[in-house]
């Protein structure tokens, strides 16, 4: 409903409300006048009852849960006791004169009794309820109103088309495809043509290839010399001259001569001669074959 419709709706409610007051209006008072009120009273007891139908009215479209409830049965007990109290000053009509007694709304005097309290005791719950439905209305919290999410569709779309590197699972292992070994080609004969076209030459059979059979081969030893890499720099090369075996034996055993048997290793030797492993082996077994013939020569 726009706007337009909402306040004529409520403007025609409170035109009703307002002269539903006003024919309760005679009543209400005559009751007040009957059971003791003075002018001013009387004149007021109408607002005690119906306004605060009006109050609880409001609460209940303000309240929820159990103060809505609660609203609604004030609303509904000062509703009846007004409906009571209209259908006795209809019934009464003395009550139209001031002519009856006072404090007598009926013959019996249970129902009178009854009467005169429900007349009396409406201005006091009056203040009791109306000053706790105030009490709830504004102490009142309405519940907060989701906001509605504006591309809702677009966003399950988003989360149902999200790829799978996304997703918590993890992507499946790709299924291995064995290999399907292709049928040999077949020669196949062209049709001649309708066509006056260019003719195509047969295309033979091809003929299979021998099986090549596979014999080991032993791993021949190359008598060529390998080649260099590359040139050997001038700092990297050696500045003694390569020496000959009878060059080497002289130089270890000069340089051995004053050394004792215990130190006479082949490591020793290629340290202080400046040879290969190799060859200090074959110089360590000369110097010793040589010590030990020295030494028999002495012991003759």
């Amino acid at each position: 409903m726009n706007r337009t419709g909402r306040i004529l709706l409520v403007t025609a409610l409170v035109a009703v409300v307002a002269m539903a007051f006003r024919v309760s209006w005679n009543a209400l008072r005559d009751i007040a006048n009957a059971i003791g009120a003075d002018h001013t009273a009387a004149t007021l007891y109408p607002f005690v009852v119906d306004g605060l139908m009006a109050l609880a009215l409001v609460a209940t479209l303000v309240l929820a849960g159990r103060d809505r409830t609660f609203a609604l049965r004030v609303l509904g007990t000062y509703t009846l006791a007004s409906l009571v109290l209209n259908y006795v000053h209809g019934l009464v009509p003395e009550l139209h004169g001031r002519t009856v007694d006072w404090g007598r709304l009926a013959d019996w005097d249970p129902a009178n009794w009854a009467l005169v309290l429900l007349a009396t005791s409406l201005p006091v719950g009056s203040i009791y309820f109306g000053s706790d439905l105030v009490a709830k209305v504004l102490h009142h919290r309405p519940a907060p109103i989701p906001t509605p999410v504006a591309n809702a569709e677009e966003s399950s779309e988003t989360m149902s088309n999200r790829s799978t590197a996304d997703l918590a699972e993890s992507t499946p292992q790709p299924v291995p495809v064995a290999s399907v070994r292709m049928s040999d080609p077949v020669a196949v004969e062209f049709v001649k043509s309708t066509l006056p076209l260019k003719p195509v030459p047969t295309t033979p059979a091809p003929t299979p290839a021998p099986a090549i059979e596979r014999r080991p081969v032993a791993a021949a030893e190359s008598t060529r010399p390998r080649r260099a890499t590359g040139r050997v720099p001038e700092v990297a090369r050696s500045s003694q001259p390569k020496r000959t075996p009878d060059q080497l034996l002289a130089e270890a055993r000069t340089v051995t001569a004053d050394w004792p048997d215990a130190k006479l290793t082949a490591e020793g030797i290629r340290l202080a001669v400046h040879t290969s492993p190799k060859n200090a082996r074959t110089l360590r077994e000369t110097l010793r074959a040589d010590r030990a013939a020295q030494g028999e020569e002495v012991t003759a």
